[in-house]
């Protein structure tokens, strides 16, 4: 009985994150301006989480979050200095706001909370996410997905204050990132992206379960077309913020064209692999007659010395035999992907694999980025847009169809460069909340409920439970009120320009409707 009670008492009892965080300073070297910059943060992240979690419901709670940003600090943070603006020692660059060193653990930033918060979590994230095997979107969708993650983990602070939802469009580092990191949350899940954010050994290929997930929740026709465009946009994104980093792909591109060029004609194709593979053959056997002969090993070694300056000579003969051994290694590995071409399910494979490269890279062929990537963020929302209607197929409950409300409405919330109509998905949501007895029936005319209550998925107030609405009339005009009991917001004017059956609504007028059942 004692030890249920103890139990119950650690359930109880709130966690001193406070105290914990205090702790770690204590074996930090931090000065104490940045001690108090990181206790701030963590006051205000208290403050403001728990309204993130309602309006956004899939995320980590408040305790894992605070956890992890208690441990980052403690793991890879040696030191934290706050710089002035216009400071000529700073190593942050002239448009950025602050610098980050993984090796020595060292962060520079402007003293901006949003900011320091936002270099924490950037030091923490691993360069790749995503195994080699995936050519390309290996680097390009690994940073869009890190991105993405650690604008998500500044949002408690920068977006919420404990008493409201206020998002300024300026302080978000992407928006576009944000969007399609966002997206891919609420449609594949908060906990599988986290994972695979966080994942230190990448035991798992993630990628591959990702693909997994989407076809398994929504089909393979529209999970391929999701796909797609997600890899264009992760490429469009890397042109405009790392585009140093693609210079080697597009030296790859004429490499990889020129190939499957060759492979057109198969059989000067298999004329030509036949003959280097008698090369590698004739070069692996110089190297056995070097290495089963020590004159001829010691006029190899003379050889290869001879005119080098001396930190580049070879010093014995041993190291230079371990040097042809994987010179001979590296060779029959040559000769093996050689053997694998001459077999003709291998050829066609390979060529499709090549194909398959080339199509990836001509992204980098886009002449002008901008537009490309604003139709494939269009694609991209549209195709999100058709998974989350089969989400809301999928609700049986009450309080799932308001979990998907509460999500939608942040979706459409959240700031986008490219906006599309989606009256068809708002429409969906309220049949199915209808359905199941969720939220106040206006009309059995769905066009006059869409015209009512779209507008709770263009309000900031924290829980929708709390609203009512009012409906009124003046002038001819028809109006509606969101409402709830600290705030009203402004009037609406609804039904513009669509005709109104005026007897089904007249006995809606004036009165207050609770909207959520």
């Amino acid at each position: 009985m004692q030890k249920k009670k103890e139990n119950l008492i650690d359930k109880i009892v709130k966690k001193d994150f406070n105290e914990e965080l205090e702790k770690v300073l204590e074996l930090k070297s931090f000065p104490e301006n940045v001690q108090s910059i990181l206790l701030s943060i963590l006051y205000k992240i208290e403050a403001g989480y728990s309204d993130l979690k309602l309006v956004k419901q899939d995320i980590e709670t408040k305790e894992e979050y605070i956890e992890k940003y208690i441990v980052n600090i403690y793991d890879n943070i040696n030191s934290i200095k706050l710089i002035k603006v216009n400071d000529k020692e700073s190593d942050i660059s002239e448009n950025g706001t602050f610098y980050i060193n993984k090796e020595e653990k060292e962060i520079q930033v402007y003293p901006i909370e949003r900011k320091v918060l936002y270099a924490i979590y950037k030091i923490s994230k691993k360069d790749k996410i995503i195994t080699n095997k995936y050519y390309l979107i290996d680097e390009v969708l690994s940073d869009l997905l890190t991105v993405g993650n650690t604008i998500q983990k500044v949002e408690p602070l920068r977006d919420f204050n404990g008493y409201s939802w206020l998002i300024m469009e300026n302080e978000i580092e992407s928006v576009n990132h944000n969007l399609i990191y966002q997206s891919l949350r609420m449609l594949i899940g908060n906990k599988f992206l986290e994972n695979w954010v966080d994942e230190k050994e990448q035991m798992l290929d993630y990628y591959e379960e990702f693909i997994v997930l989407l076809e398994e929740k929504y089909g393979e026709e529209l999970s391929k077309k999701l796909k797609h465009e997600l890899i264009k946009i992760a490429i469009l994104l890397e042109r405009i913020y790392n585009n140093n980093k693609l210079m080697e792909y597009e030296k790859d591109n004429i490499k990889l064209k020129v190939e499957v060029d060759k492979m057109k004609d198969m059989a000067k194709y298999v004329a030509e692999i036949s003959e280097n593979k008698i090369n590698i053959a004739e070069k692996i056997g110089k190297i056995d007659e070097i290495l089963n002969d020590k004159d001829k090993l010691q006029e190899e070694y003379f050889r290869r010395n001879e005119g080098l300056p001396l930190e580049k000579k070879i010093f014995s003969m041993r190291i230079l035999g371990n040097i042809l051994k994987e010179d001979k290694r590296k060779l029959y590995q040559k000769l093996e992907k050689l053997n694998d071409l001459s077999n003709p399910k291998k050829f066609l494979k390979h060529k499709e694999e090549l194909q398959s490269k080339i199509d990836v890279l001509s992204i980098l062929d886009v002449k002008n980025i901008e537009k490309e990537l604003k139709e494939s963020i269009k694609k991209f929302q549209e195709y999100f847009l058709e998974c989350f209607k089969i989400n809301i197929k999928k609700a049986e409950t009450k309080q799932q169809i308001i979990s998907l409300i509460y999500e939608y409405r942040y979706y459409r919330l959240i700031p986008k460069e490219v906006k599309i109509n989606d009256k068809e998905t708002i429409i969906e949501l309220l049949k199915k909340a209808n359905q199941l007895k969720a939220i106040v029936k206006i009309s059995e005319n769905i066009e006059y409920q869409y015209e009512i209550l779209k507008n709770i998925f263009n309000t900031r107030a924290i829980k929708l439970e709390n609203l009512s609405l009012k409906i009124t009339k003046e002038k001819e005009k028809i109006f509606m009120q969101l409402f709830d009991e600290k705030m009203f917001e402004d009037k609406v004017e609804v039904f513009n320009g669509i005709e109104v059956n005026k007897k089904e609504l007249e006995i809606k007028l004036n009165k207050k409707i609770k909207i959520f059942e």
